[in-house]
C-alpha cells in the first residue's frame, strides 16, 4: 500500500489559523475523512476546512465516534471500540485503492483528540499502514491568545486537564499547580464555579466558549454563569503573578 493517511490538526475554529501544512495537505489529498460526534450530527472539523478552501471534486466520508469518556487503563465501551474499527475500515478500503486521506481534527491532534485512537485500531489492523501527523493549534493556545493570558512562564508548573475528572483529582490538581486549563467544562461547571470559589480561585479563572470562533465569547466573571455555556467552552486558571490582565 503506497497511500497515505494524514491526521491533521485544523484549530480551535477559524480557517486562518490552519496551518500552510495543513492546508496543502488538505488541498492535495483526493479523500477527507472527518469525524462527528453524533449519528445524525456535522463535523466542526470540516465545516472549518470548508471555509479555507473548495472542495469540489473531493470524496467526503464523515466518520461517527461516540462521545463517551476513555479510560486509557480499561478497554473502551464496545459501542466506541467498533465506531473506531468501523472509521479505521473505511479509510484503509480508500487507502488501498491508492487514495491518500486526510483526517482533519479540531485544535491539535496530540490533545485530547480522536486522531489517536484511529491511528492506534488502524495500525492494529494494519501494522504497515503510513500515517503522518501535522500538529494544529490547539484550543488553549486560542484561549490564551484572546484573553492575554500566558498558559505558563519562568518556573511555572501546568497541568492540563478535563474537567470531568472527579472532585478530589481536581482539587489536587488546582492546589498543586499554578496553572491549570480545564477542558471539557460544559456539563460540570456548576462543580467546577464552587471549587474555584472554596478555593479562593475564582478571581483568577476565566472560561472561553467557541474559542477562535466568531461567536468567541470571554467571561471573567464565572460567579455570574447562569446559563448552560457551550461545549467548545476551556476555563484557564493562573494562579501567579507577573502579567497584567
Amino acid at each position: 500500500m503506497n497511500a497515505t493517511l494524514h491526521i491533521i490538526g485544523v484549530g480551535p475554529g477559524d480557517p486562518d489559523l490552519l496551518t500552510r501544512k495543513a492546508l496543502r495537505t488538505l488541498e492535495e489529498c483526493p479523500v477527507i475523512a472527518t469525524p462527528k460526534g453524533s449519528q445524525d450530527g456535522s463535523s466542526t472539523a470540516l465545516s472549518i476546512v470548508k471555509q479555507a478552501l473548495p472542495l469540489n471534486g473531493k470524496e467526503i466520508i464523515e466518520l461517527y465516534f461516540p462521545m463517551k469518556k476513555i479510560h486509557l487503563d480499561s478497554a473502551p465501551a464496545e459501542e466506541v471500540q467498533e465506531a473506531w474499527e468501523k472509521a479505521a475500515l473505511q479509510i484503509l478500503r480508500f487507502m488501498a485503492e491508492g487514495k491518500d486521506v486526510v483526517f482533519p481534527t479540531l485544535g491539535d491532534p496530540a490533545i485530547y483528540s480522536t486522531g489517536y485512537y484511529l491511528y492506534e485500531t488502524i495500525l492494529s489492523l494494519q501494522p504497515e499502514t503510513r500515517v503522518k501527523f501535522i500538529p494544529g493549534i490547539s484550543a488553549m493556545s486560542s484561549c490564551s491568545a484572546a484573553t492575554s493570558i500566558p498558559i505558563c512562564l519562568g518556573d511555572d508548573k501546568l497541568a492540563v486537564i478535563p474537567a470531568t475528572f472527579s472532585g478530589e483529582q481536581l482539587r489536587q490538581t488546582l492546589e498543586s499547580f499554578d496553572t491549570i486549563v480545564l477542558m471539557k467544562v460544559h456539563r460540570v461547571l456548576d462543580r467546577i464555579i464552587a471549587l474555584l470559589s472554596e478555593l479562593n480561585l475564582l478571581e483568577k479563572a476565566v472560561l472561553v466558549e467557541k474559542a477562535g470562533m466568531k461567536e468567541e465569547n470571554i467571561r471573567t466573571d464565572l460567579s455570574s454563569i447562569t446559563e448552560q455555556v457551550h461545549y467548545f467552552s476551556t476555563i484557564i486558571v493562573r494562579k501567579r503573578s507577573g502579567w497584567k490582565r
